[in-house]
């Protein structure tokens, strides 16, 4: 038996997350690039309700929380995503939390500038915000968690904590009503 549990041991000592517990520099590197695209591209997909609100500073206080946190946290490499995208939605809802409390808007009409061609990846992105955003809450999080950023079911269920069937039905839902809205999915 001890063999067994020596080998369990080793396994999950030389894990990408365990690394990163112990602070190899290495580890977090390679935890980052796994998931730091994938959580950026996700986060500027949900409106954080404040036209000021940077995804990007938003996904720092998510790793500067797992950073800070890592040891707190139970799970290996395969949990760790779900990890971070909870962390990372905690924020987004804190900021829109206090977008309702502070009532932050735009107070000023920016003049309408001409797109150059090569930032046309760019308006599909907005595209993709404003099919999002004709959607319930709900089913916008869980198109954007499996449809954009290409989270499993399991992980979705568990960033935006609720159980598998309420997020697979959330997502028929949704992509059913974008359907109706016209558009392709």
């Amino acid at each position: 038996m001890s063999t067994v549990r020596d080998t369990s041991r080793a396994d999950t000592e030389t894990s990408v997350v365990a690394l990163a517990r112990a602070g190899e520099a290495a580890a977090w590197r390679e935890l980052y690039d796994r998931h730091a695209g994938r959580l950026l591209l996700w986060l500027r997909q949900l409106p954080s309700g404040d036209p000021s609100a940077d995804h990007e500073d938003l996904a720092m206080e998510a790793w500067a929380v797992a950073a800070s946190r890592i040891a707190d946290f139970g799970g290996g490499d395969d949990d760790f995503g779900g990890w971070l995208f909870t962390i990372a939605r905690n924020h987004l809802l804190n900021t829109r939390r206090k977008v309702a409390r502070r009532a932050t808007y735009g107070t000023a009409e920016l003049p309408e500038i001409p797109v150059p061609a090569e930032t046309a990846v760019v308006d599909h992105h907005d595209a993709v915000r404003r099919a999002l955003a004709a959607l319930p809450t709900r089913e916008g999080e869980v198109i954007a968690c499996m449809d954009v950023v290409g989270l499993d079911l399991a992980t979705t269920a568990q960033v935006l904590g609720v159980k598998r069937p309420a997020a697979r039905m959330a997502r028929s839902r949704g992509l059913a009503r974008l359907r109706r809205l016209g558009w392709e999915v």
